[in-house]
Formats: C-alpha cells, structure tokens, sequence
C-alpha cells in the first residue's frame, strides 16, 4: 500500500525536530491546535510543571507551547496525524531551544528596533520582521506598539532560518519585559468583594489544578492587547465558573486577579463592579 506523502508542515517539523527545535503545529490564523477531547477546557489539570515542553498524559498536540517536542516519533504520531492534516504553519518554542524572539509587527516596529536594540540575525514576517537572539527571557505581547516579545512559555512561527550572525540577549530586550507600574490606580488597593462561601463538590484533583487557573487568568488579563475590560470580566467569570462553587476561591486568589487587572490601568471600583456582574451571571 502506498504510504501518503507527508505534508509542507510536517516535513519542516521533521527537520526541524531533528535538530533540536521543539516544534508543533499550527492551524489557520496562526493559533494552536486546539485541546483534544479530554483536555478541553484544561479538564485534565495540564501538566505539572508549565515552565517547560512536554505535554500532559495524553499523546495529542495539547496545551499549545507545551506540546513542542524534539522527538520525530512524536511527530509522526498517529495522535499528532489530524493536527497535520489541518496545519497551515509550523511554530516553535524559542525558550526551549535557548531563543528569544522579537516579533516586530510592521515598519514602524522596525524603524524603532533599529534605532534601539543591536542587530542579530532576522527573518522577514508577513508584515515585518522577526529578530531572533541567543538567550531566554519572560515572554510578553505588546510591550510597545507592533512588538512582542516570545521566549520562555511561548511559541513563534517558524519563517526560515533568517540571515546575519545570532547575537546574545541584550539588557534592552529584557527591560521589554519589566511591566511598568499602573497609571490609573495603584495595584495594591484592597478589593472590599468577598470569597464565594462555597458548599459544592470540589473538582480540584489537586491544589496545584486551582493554582493553574489563578496563573492563566492572571496571564490573559496581563497580555490583552486591547478591551480590557472585557478581558477582565470574562477571566473573572471563567474563574468563578470552575472555582467558585466549592469553596476553594480564597480572598488571597482574588487579590491577585485585582491586582492583575488594576495593572492594566483598571480602577479598584471596576473590578468590584466586574466581579460582582460575574457572581450575578452565574446566580451565586
């Protein structure tokens, strides 16, 4: 029987792959695969350590960064197979191959890199251009306009081994990442809403399942590039969703929603306002 020839994509990730670039796949408009079945929603807790690649008990594509792997047997998967068959790109993880990329989203980003950041080795984007350093760091979207910064818990899309000499991760890069104080209120202000007092069953398996949720919550609301506060309002209402029935929410869990939102130029008063309209959603 004649085996089918493998895809564009595929065959990249191969190449990729064997030489120790951590690939996945990517489907229309640049996003991960989405979770297989019994990830959806991260149902299955993800992995237990989201610092590096590797995905959680399934054999799928899941969790997006975390599936990047180096092992073609993987690629090739029969698990993986579906995901090619939809890919219309290849993205890598920079962090795990000691890389940090400078998406630069159009000309101005690039008139402006020039003139502050050292040269290194490039690659043309569909709109500008990615500059590409020796070291890791932080991953941050929109540290200023039309440039975002993918290293560590990120993925780029591979464009091309790109040309000029890869030069070390300089200080000005990693200032991209600082996030600079709040403008509006201070971050620190006390939310005056209270914890839902719980009583039902508790689906955590594990503390460290509530914890996940908190951090990517925070993490949605600290990269929004825009619409803030709807951002806010759907975090805090996915938050309450999966955790606020049982108990498990604490005063400290959302101290820290607040601050990542207030972060974000949100006053105290539209996060008490926001969570407040989450509770009443939900009927709590």
């Amino acid at each position: 029987m004649t085996q089918p020839t493998p895809s564009a994509q595929l065959r990249a990730a191969l190449d990729l792959a064997e030489r120790g670039i951590p690939v996945l796949p990517l489907r229309e408009g640049k996003g991960p695969m989405g979770n297989c079945r019994a990830c959806r929603k991260n149902v299955c807790g993800g992995r237990p350590n989201m610092k590096t690649p590797g995905p959680c008990a399934c054999a799928a594509p899941c969790h997006a960064w975390a599936a990047a792997t180096t092992d073609p047997a993987v690629v090739t998967s029969t698990a993986w197979a579906s995901a090619w068959r939809q890919a219309a790109a290849v993205a890598y993880y920079p962090g795990g191959t000691g890389l940090t990329v400078v998406d630069l989203d159009n000309a101005d980003a690039i008139v402006w890199a020039r003139q502050n950041l050292p040269t290194t080795r490039t690659v043309p984007s569909t709109r500008g251009e990615h500059w590409i350093y020796l070291g890791t760091m932080p991953s941050r979207n929109a540290v200023r306009p039309g440039v975002d910064v993918k290293s560590l818990m990120s993925y780029a899309r591979w464009l091309g081994p790109g040309t000029g000499t890869m030069t070390p991760l300089p200080d000005a890069v990693r200032a991209l990442a600082v996030k600079e104080p709040p403008t509006a209120r201070p971050a620190t202000s006390t939310p005056t809403v209270s914890a839902p007092a719980g009583g039902g069953q508790c689906p955590h398996r594990s503390p460290a399942y509530l914890e996940r949720g908190i951090a990517m919550a925070e993490q949605r609301i600290e990269e929004a590039p825009d619409g803030i506060h709807r951002t806010v309002f759907r975090m805090f209402l996915a938050v309450l969703s999966a955790h606020g029935r049982c108990g498990c929410l604490t005063e400290t869990h959302i101290g820290r929603l607040f601050t990542a939102a207030q972060t974000r130029g949100e006053s105290l008063r539209h996060c008490e306002d926001a969570w407040t309209n989450a509770r009443t959603q939900l009927g709590m």
